[in-house]
């Protein structure tokens, strides 16, 4: 599956004006960004626990934003990895955080909190963007191996949805899915059956039989990938063929660390132009909430939204030491009981609360003030992803790598390893053929 990829011939330097093209998407997405925060600040202010826009709070928000937007350039000059595009996903997070600190109404340290989100950033992002050389596997698949476990892939897709089928398969409406989701009672099993197939094995198929050109095939794994939303009630279930397919259509005609940058600027922008359509009275208000609530607010700035309550409730509360992970959390004694999701949800009642690895293994696992070193902990491990995808095709990685971005913008780390199948996934990066397709 090598071949030398566009990315890689900007890196060298045969491209050199496709690096000022990234300089200047970078610059619009920051804007972009910006923008679609303060129409979250205005529109989900009341639930997000943040004041009203005001001049003096735009300002401040401006500020903390410039010194962080300073670094956006280094995605210019990287080296696309699996490690690159989350780097830039978590990028995008710890930028939203930056601005809607600025008004959150939580009384905690406001000040030490953004240093600390700079920092623990910065502390990700080193090894994810600078550790990507490969490392020679051991054993690789030969293509036979290879195409044998893909039709085994589709075997086990088909069985984990008919048993998940058994426990609840049901149509609802947008508005109904939280609260039937919160209904559902699968066995320990096949959560974890039904996360890794649909966030790794299927994924990586549908890379895989795009690669060698197997239409039909990469067609069931979507249609596939479809059916876990009448299972699960989830809208990553929901909207995976499509997140997907979006993917395959950027890799197509951008570079591929161009195509990274698109696929969060261009949903989010297109949520701001519903916004101004809407303000306009040229949008119904149920069109721009649906589009913009989804979008703007829950795959972006809910997420930067998250670190404010886990400051918030740390900040006052005692620290969890990593004991959200169960095998910790049966040697030793933990502050809390319950899930971290349910403690959340207790404490704002906002819903069952999941967050990333900057929320999780950082604030709640060690506070605000050790949170950079627990980052640079979860970099390293994400590093060992980059090493074992290195030498695969960019847009290969990006794609089979698709539905793991959005997870671990909304999970823990500890979760996403094992519960949605990254581990697995790295393996299976790690045993794919090189070499033409």
């Amino acid at each position: 599956m090598q071949e030398q990829t566009t990315d890689d011939r900007i890196v060298s330097g045969t491209i050199p004006s496709d690096r000022a093209r990234l300089l200047l998407i970078l610059a619009c997405h920051v804007a972009c960004c910006c923008v679609s925060l303060l129409v979250v600040v205005d529109s989900y202010g009341v639930p997000l626990r943040l004041a009203a826009i005001d001049g003096s709070r735009v300002w401040a928000a401006a500020i903390n934003v410039a010194a962080f937007a300073a670094v956006a350039p280094i995605f210019a000059f990287a080296r696309f990895s699996f490690g690159y595009a989350l780097g830039f996903y978590f990028y995008t997070m710890i930028l939203g955080y930056l601005w809607l600190v600025a008004f959150s109404t939580f009384p905690y340290n406001h000040a030490m909190a953004s240093v600390s989100a700079f920092a623990s950033a910065l502390a990700f992002m080193a090894p994810v963007l600078l550790i990507n050389s490969p490392a020679k596997p051991r054993f690789a698949l030969t293509p036979d191996a290879l195409n044998k476990l893909l039709s085994f892939i589709l075997a086990v897709a088909v069985a984990v949805i008919a048993a998940g089928a058994i426990y609840n398969f049901r149509f609802v409406s947008f508005s109904d899915m939280s609260t039937f989701r919160d209904e559902l009672k699968f066995p320990r099993a096949l959560e974890y059956a039904i996360g890794i197939t649909s966030g790794a094995l299927l994924p990586f198929a549908f890379a895989c039989f795009l690669r060698v050109r197997m239409r039909l095939r990469a067609t069931l794994c979507l249609v596939l990938l479809a059916l876990f939303w009448p299972i699960t009630l989830s809208k990553t279930s929901l909207f995976a063929p499509l997140w997907l397919m979006f993917l395959v259509g950027l890799s197509r005609i951008l570079s591929i660390r161009m195509a990274v940058i698109a696929s969060l600027l261009l949903p989010l922008a297109l949520g701001v132009l519903a916004a101004a359509l809407y303000a306009r009275g040229l949008l119904p208000e149920r069109t721009f909430y649906t589009y913009f609530g989804t979008v703007n607010f829950r795959m972006a700035a809910l997420t930067s939204s998250a670190l404010d309550f886990y400051n918030d409730y740390f900040s006052r509360n005692d620290l969890m030491y990593f004991c959200q992970i169960g095998l910790i959390k049966s040697f030793v004694t933990c502050a809390h009981q319950e899930q971290l999701s349910v403690v959340m949800q207790n404490a704002y009642h906002i819903g069952n609360f999941n967050a990333s690895l900057f929320a999780t293994e950082g604030i709640a696992s060690v506070g605000m003030t050790f949170a950079p070193l627990a980052a640079l902990g979860c970099g390293l491990l994400i590093s060992l992803g980059n090493r074992a995808s290195a030498g695969l095709p960019g847009d290969f990685v990006l794609i089979s790598g698709g539905m793991m971005l959005n997870i671990l913008m909304n999970v823990p780390l500890s979760v996403a390893l094992v519960t949605h199948g990254a581990l697995i996934l790295s393996l299976l990066w790690y045993v794919t053929p090189r070499g033409r397709s």
